[in-house]
């Protein structure tokens, strides 16, 4: 991480950046950077992460996932889209509009290490440094787009809730056959106090979770249905007969304007070669919601941990814990950043880009805004298939060019517009 947030320095100054400084933090530091042309002229601040999610499991990569590999028009690793190869975009068009002497706009960068587990230290570190991250706008590229040939913009992402629920019943695991029967499963418990999450309609069944869901209004609805999807690709993509969600909404639905719960991992019991029988003592699950608008973290941890330590049988004892979150975010889009980076795109791809919901989420973008006073803008160049946080992530080259070419046209619309 140490060696990361270096390389990361030193590719700021070699890009043009009049200073780079890593701040340490209690966690990973902060990599900061600034090319300033002018303090007359408007300011973009940059966000990115330097940091990744863990790359198990290591035997589905065909390659190393941390030993870059070009193939077929695309780079292979670990982080290559999620963010590196992102955030580095920025780097090379601060290069590029430098060499051309074509800088409209003051730039600042704050690339962390901590994003993959919720920022815990940004927010102090934004704190601290309010005047030294002033801007007028935020500008993130850690989003997708459709496809170069469908380019879109993210109009916000949503919030995270991520707890782990631990349950245990004996003291030790015993015999499944002496004690099957008469002592509650742990795994088994765990397994049904999941399955009551969802009803039949895969609503989530957890009661209060959607009390303070903003619901999309049918103009955005029809909005979103203008972005092109095929079921049937997507499908396949996947290795899916068919798709599974909430009733009553379509697929980019349920993965943008819906919130959603999803067990993450779980295990217990044992797990290795052969058999062994064997009632296990205890069992776990990480498990995470997706937020939207007018839904917080904090308040959704809460129902989440009350939840599952409510309904647990007496049979057992829950230990139930909060892991990190973040709030949700929506782009106005009469802003002026949206519509410079929409002008951007239709100058580089030919054609607009269709607004749509992303289903991830950055943590810090709600606590940006609210410290720093200013709007964000997403500018996301990979994509849905790029396999982020999963075995065999890349980032298709030409994503990665284009971006280098649109970002530029973002800071001259920008500084144009009133």
């Amino acid at each position: 991480m140490l060696a990361c947030a270096e390389a990361v320095k030193k590719s700021l100054l070699q890009a043009g950046a009049g200073k780079a400084t890593i701040f340490e933090t209690k966690g990973h530091p902060v990599v900061y950077g600034e090319k300033i042309e002018d303090p007359a002229k408007p300011t973009i601040l940059v966000y990115g992460h330097y940091d990744v999610q863990p790359p198990d499991p290591l035997e589905l990569w065909k390659s190393a996932p941390f030993e870059p590999l070009l193939k077929d028009g695309k780079i292979f690793a670990r982080g290559s889209a999620d963010d590196k190869g992102q955030f580095f975009m920025h780097i090379k068009a601060l290069e590029v509009m430098k060499e051309q002497g074509s800088l409209p706009c003051n730039i600042k960068f704050i690339i962390e290490g901590e994003e993959e587990i919720g920022s815990p230290n940004l927010g102090t570190f934004v704190q601290t440094h309010k005047d030294l991250l002033k801007a007028d706008v935020i500008l993130i590229s850690d989003t997708s787009m459709i496809s170069l040939n469908t380019p879109s913009i993210d109009t916000g992402v949503r919030g995270l809730a991520y707890i782990q629920v631990e349950v245990t019943g004996p003291n030790r695991d015993l015999h499944s056959g002496v004690y099957g029967g008469a002592v509650a499963n742990p795994i088994t418990i765990l397994a049904q106090m999941i399955a009551s999450c969802h009803d039949e309609n895969n609503h989530i069944s957890i009661p209060g979770f959607y009390d303070d869901v903003l619901v999309a209004s049918p103009e955005e609805r029809k909005m979103l249905a203008q972005a092109p999807f095929d079921e049937k690709e997507y499908e396949d993509d996947l290795g899916l007969k068919s798709l599974w969600g909430e009733k009553g909404f379509s697929t980019n639905e349920r993965t943008g304007i819906r919130p959603t719960l999803e067990v993450n991992g779980i295990w217990g019991g044992y797990q290795g070669e052969g058999s062994k029988t064997v009632l296990p003592s205890r069992a776990f699950a990480k498990i995470s919601a997706r937020l939207v608008p007018n839904q917080t973290s904090g308040k959704i941890t809460s129902l989440l941990l009350n939840y599952f330590k409510r309904i647990a049988p007496e049979a057992v004892r829950v230990n139930a814990f909060d892991l990190h979150g973040g709030e949700p975010y929506l782009t106005p889009l009469d802003s002026k950043a949206y519509r410079a980076a929409e002008k951007a795109i239709e100058s580089t791809f030919g054609k607009k880009p269709v607004p749509v919901r992303g289903g991830g989420s950055i943590p810090i973008c709600s606590l940006l805004e609210k410290e720093l006073g200013i709007k964000i803008v997403f500018l996301g160049f990979g994509l849905d298939s790029d396999n982020l946080h999963s075995p065999n992530e890349k980032f298709d080259i030409a994503n990665f060019y284009k971006g280098i070419e649109t970002i530029p046209y973002f800071h001259q619309y920008f500084a144009e517009m009133k």
